[in-house]
Parts: C-alpha cells; sequence; structure tokens
C-alpha cells in the first residue's frame, strides 16, 4: 500500500507541474502580446534626411572623380579613390593630415592598378574581318554585363579623354544614404566605419565611333557558337558608393570614391571595404547609338574609310558603322565591293598566272575560285584563327562579306552587280541551294531586253548547277543537263567575246560531269573557247593551258588521244 501510495504521489505531481507550466505559458504569451500592441501603436522613426550641402559635397566628388579618371589626371583621381587613399595610410598604420606631393610614386601605383584592370576590357584578340573601329587594343568591349564592371570601366582614359578617346559626358542623377561602410583600420586590424552614400551618374559618349561596344540586349549566351551581334553604347549609368568623414579615421582626404576594393576577397578575409551597396554599371541602363543619331557622321565616316590604305582599318571602320545602322547602303556596298576585291587577289595569289588587270583577270580570277570550290576548297573554309595562320584567308573575307551583300541584296535589289557577287558567295562556300536560287532570281529579274546582263546571269546559274554535281557527285543529277543547256543559251545570246569564251568553257566543263560524256562536244567546245578567249586584251596561250590543267579537266583530257592537239596548241 505505501508504494502505491508513492505512485499516487508522483501522478499527482506532474499534474500540477504541468497546470503550472500552462499557466506561466498564458502570461508570457499575453504580456508579448501587449508589448507588441504597443510597439504597433507607437509612430515610427523615420531616418533624418542627409542635409543638402552634404548630399552635393558627396555628388560633386563622385563628378570630380568621373573627370579625373576621364582625362587621366592620376593624382586628382588617386586623392578621390578609396583604395589609394586606403594605401596611403598602409591601411590605417599611420595617420595623415595632408596627401603626398604630386610627385610622390603612391599616385602612379594606383594608376597602374587602374589601367591594368580596364585592359581586361579593352580588345586585344585579332578578330580579324570582324574587328571593329578604333580596332585591336584600343576598342573597348564590354563582353559581360554592365552591372559585373566597376564604375571606372565606364570613363576610363581610353573612353574619356580625347583624343584618341571618344569624349563624354558625366550628369549626377541622384543620390541616397546608405548603411555605414566598414574596413579593417589600424595596427590591430580593428573594423573601422564611415558614413557612406550611393551616387548615381549618367555616362554618355560623345562619339558613335570611338564609343565602347557590348553585345546586343537579348542575344544568346554561353554554348552558342555562332556570333553574337553587337551594339554601340550610347549611355551608361553607373553607381558610386561614396565614403565621408574620413579624415577623423586618418585619411589624408574626408571623401573618397569606392571604385575597385582596396583589397580582395579571401578564404578567410572579405573583401575591404564592406558594404550593403557595390559601386558597379547599372543593369538595364544601357542606351544605344541608332540610326537616325548621327547619320552625317556615319556617312563621312565610310568616305573616310575609302580612303584608308589598310583594308582592315577600311573594314573596321565600316563594321563600326554597321553597328550603328545595319541598313547603311553606302558601307554595305564598300565593304562587300572590297572584300570581293581581295578574295581576287588572294586568287591571284594562289594560282601566279600573270595576266593584266581588267575584265578578263576578273573572270580568270572568278573561274578559279569556282573550280578550286570544288575541289580542295582549303583557303574558302579555313579562316586564320581556326587554322592558326598569320593573316587573314578567303574565307575570312567570304565569311564577312556574305552577310554584307545579303543585306544590301534586300536594301538594293536593283544592284545586279552585288547580286552577281552574292550568287557567286554562296557557290564558293558550298552554300548550293542558295547559289542556285539566287541566280535563277537574278535571270528572272533580268529582261530579254538586256542580254549581255542576262547571259552574264545564266553562265553564274550554270556555274551553281555544275558547283552542286560536282561537289555531291551524283552525276546523275538533271542539275548538269540544265547547266549546260543555260550555258548553250547564254553562249548564242550573247555578242561579248569575255561571256563567248565564258559559255563555251563552261559547256566543255559541264560535259566533263555527264554520265555518258560525249569527248568529240567537248573538244569542239573547248576549240572554241580558247578561240574566242586569245581574243580577250590580256590572254596569253600560258593562261589559257592553266584552264586547262584543273583537277576536273586534266584527267579527261589526258586520257583521250583526241586532245592531245588542243594541249599542244600555243
Amino acid at each position: 500500500m505505501k508504494k502505491q501510495g508513492t505512485v499516487g504521489q508522483r501522478i499527482g505531481c506532474v499534474a500540477v507541474c504541468r497546470i503550472t507550466l500552462f499557466a506561466a505559458f498564458v502570461v508570457f504569451l499575453n504580456s508579448t502580446l501587449a508589448f507588441t500592441n504597443h510597439a504597433l501603436a507607437a509612430p515610427a522613426q523615420k531616418k533624418a534626411p542627409a542635409k543638402a550641402g552634404q548630399s552635393s559635397a558627396i555628388i560633386a566628388a563622385a563628378q570630380r572623380y568621373v573627370e579625373a579618371v576621364a582625362v587621366g589626371d592620376r593624382v586628382a583621381a588617386g586623392r578621390l579613390d578609396f583604395a589609394c587613399q586606403y594605401q596611403m595610410t598602409g591601411a590605417g598604420t599611420k595617420r595623415l593630415t595632408a596627401f603626398p606631393a604630386e610627385t610622390h610614386p603612391i599616385y602612379g601605383a594606383c594608376w597602374n592598378t587602374l589601367t591594368e584592370t580596364h585592359r581586361t576590357a579593352v580588345e586585344h584578340r585579332d578578330q580579324v574581318m570582324d574587328v571593329i573601329w578604333p580596332g585591336q587594343g584600343t576598342l573597348v568591349f564590354f563582353t559581360e554585363d554592365v552591372d559585373r564592371y566597376a564604375p571606372s570601366f565606364f570613363f576610363m582614359e581610353q573612353l574619356g579623354h580625347s583624343p584618341p578617346g571618344g569624349g563624354l559626358r558625366a550628369e549626377p542623377l541622384d543620390s541616397q544614404p546608405i548603411p555605414t561602410v566598414s574596413f579593417p583600420f589600424g595596427r590591430d586590424g580593428k573594423m573601422a566605419g564611415a558614413a557612406a552614400a550611393l551616387v548615381r551618374l549618367r555616362i554618355t559618349y560623345k562619339d558613335p565611333l570611338l564609343s565602347p561596344i557590348t553585345f546586343a540586349p537579348g542575344s544568346y549566351k554561353f554554348m552558342s557558337t555562332t556570333k553574337r551581334p553587337r551594339v554601340a553604347v550610347r549611355a551608361v549609368t553607373v553607381r558610386c558608393v561614396v565614403l565621408s568623414g574620413l579624415r577623423k579615421l586618418g585619411f589624408p582626404g574626408d571623401v573618397a570614391v569606392v571604385n575597385l576594393p582596396a583589397a580582395p576577397s579571401t578564404a578567410t578575409t572579405a573583401v575591404v571595404p564592406f558594404s550593403t551597396e557595390a559601386s558597379r554599371g547599372e543593369a538595364d541602363s544601357v542606351a544605344f547609338w541608332r540610326a537616325g543619331d548621327a547619320s552625317g557622321t556615319l556617312l563621312a565616316a565610310v568616305a573616310r574609310a575609302a580612303l584608308f590604305p589598310d583594308l582592315r582599318d577600311r573594314v573596321s571602320m565600316l563594321n563600326r558603322v554597321l553597328i550603328v545602322d545595319p541598313n547603311q547602303p553606302e558601307a554595305l556596298t564598300l565593304l562587300s565591293r572590297h572584300l570581293y576585291r581581295e578574295i581576287l587577289a588572294n586568287a591571284a595569289a594562289s594560282h601566279k598566272i600573270a595576266i593584266p588587270e581588267g575584265g578578263v583577270a576578273t573572270r580568270f580570277h572568278e573561274l578559279y575560285w569556282d573550280i578550286y570550290a570544288q575541289t580542295t576548297r582549303t583557303d574558302l573554309s579555313l579562316g586564320m584563327e581556326m587554322g592558326g595562320f598569320d593573316k587573314p584567308t578567303p574565307a575570312d573575307y567570304l565569311y564577312r562579306m556574305i552577310p554584307a551583300m545579303e543585306r544590301l541584296a534586300e536594301l538594293q535589289p536593283g544592284d545586279l552587280e552585288n547580286r552577281y557577287h552574292l550568287s557567286a558567295a554562296y557557290r564558293w562556300n558550298n552554300d548550293q541551294l542558295a547559289a542556285i536560287a539566287t541566280a535563277e532570281t537574278l535571270v528572272q529579274d533580268i529582261p530579254d531586253t538586256r542580254p549581255a546582263l542576262r547571259a552574264r546571269a545564266m553562265l553564274d546559274l550554270a556555274w551553281s548547277r555544275i558547283a552542286r554535281v560536282s561537289w555531291n557527285r551524283t552525276l546523275d543529277d538533271p542539275q548538269i543537263q540544265r547547266a549546260y543547256k543555260e550555258a548553250e543559251d547564254a553562249f548564242k545570246l550573247t555578242d561579248q567575246p569575255l561571256d563567248k569564251f565564258v559559255g563555251a568553257y563552261t559547256m566543255a566543263y559541264s560535259l566533263a560531269f555527264t554520265p555518258k560524256r560525249d569527248n568529240q562536244a567537248m573538244l569542239r567546245h573547248l576549240t572554241d573557247a580558247r578561240e574566242w578567249y586569245l581574243q580577250l586584251p590580256g590572254a596569253t596561250p600560258a593562261s589559257w593551258q592553266y584552264l586547262l590543267s584543273n583537277d576536273t579537266l586534266k584527267g579527261v583530257l589526258a586520257a583521250d588521244p583526241i586532245f592531245a592537239p588542243l594541249i599542244a596548241a600555243q
């Protein structure tokens, strides 16, 4: 019985404890609710607004910093840069009452750090025919989102100092106080704090030809190997954290702009200084140069580009014009013509046949690429960067030329010369369907009343059909019969010796791909072609022999003795 009483006492004790705890919880809950209601009923405390004079001084300091960096004033920039002032004090190990003399090496050291950092946004790669004015080693190219860059990237000396830069304007937008910024300061590394404000400035570039560039908004990123469209930046907003009240801590100046970190973060330490806001470009704040913003400047730039002796300079200036106005017809025309001419010049350098410049030389070089594109193709497919070459290849010219010609054909369909060249470019690029379609449309658009132009277009179409059959090795393709017929019609239609030669040569060349080749007909056409060719100014027996020695005709002619007199003829 005694044991049972003990158990009963234990049960009663547990019940009493539970009741007591529950009562205490109710009292605590009521107290908490009462305190909360009192707090909610109390008026909210407002932050004291920054004084107008103090705000103006902070904005002025940020603007002076921008101007100092932009014009390359390393002393003024260093005296307004927090990282540089932090370095002057040895991270607080020494107190300064005045700035070091202007000749002190600290300013050069701080400036070198700044410029070396800026170099990461300068294009140093050889962009070959995609180069944009002002070119390699000078062009500022923001390849990342603008909020990944410190403010000074947008007003670096390379952009602000005119010349060589185009100059810029910095206009303050607003400022607002932010929580205190902290940093280790002194020999013991204790944390110090300084009042801070976030100042926003609008940076506007004056010259569309020298402003920085970036990728077009919304363009794909990362894994795609397709070239991303580029645009010229006209304006961007930067956010600068500005510290004040620094002199009382031992800094030589009272105000400083946080641009680059005074010390980067490590595995054990945070970035210096620590701030709730970062100094950087502002996302979605970029404005771009558009066609109507500087049409006169762009037109003058095209005229200027035409006078440059170096092809790369011409191309870079025209590329700059076209990222501002992709539909600028003068730039498109000049770019496509010069690149086409360069491809023909490369043909002359490749075949090494002496032939005077003129109509026959142009057609000779075009025939060289027509035949080469069906066989080796290396020079037309392997660019400088991919091939590891030290200079641009015909492929580089071809890849840049085609988009320009396509845009020009849309804008000015009456420019038949451009459409001829575009058809040839497609053919050399082994874009078989586009080459045939372009030439077919060209033939349809030229009336019978213009026989010379129509004959040339028909010959162009014939070579596009031959290229398809030759590359695919589908000798039963009816395209080869159509090519022969078009060359035959062109031969009958034209009275121009050059087109007569090309027509006869094209018929003979097409027969090399027919299933039941007629060597007698081929001999007849080649004989006619030789007679017409040697009538042309600048044509020589040596250059004619070269036309017989290509990979397609050489084997056919050597296999049948009926061609021996033709081969031996001088």
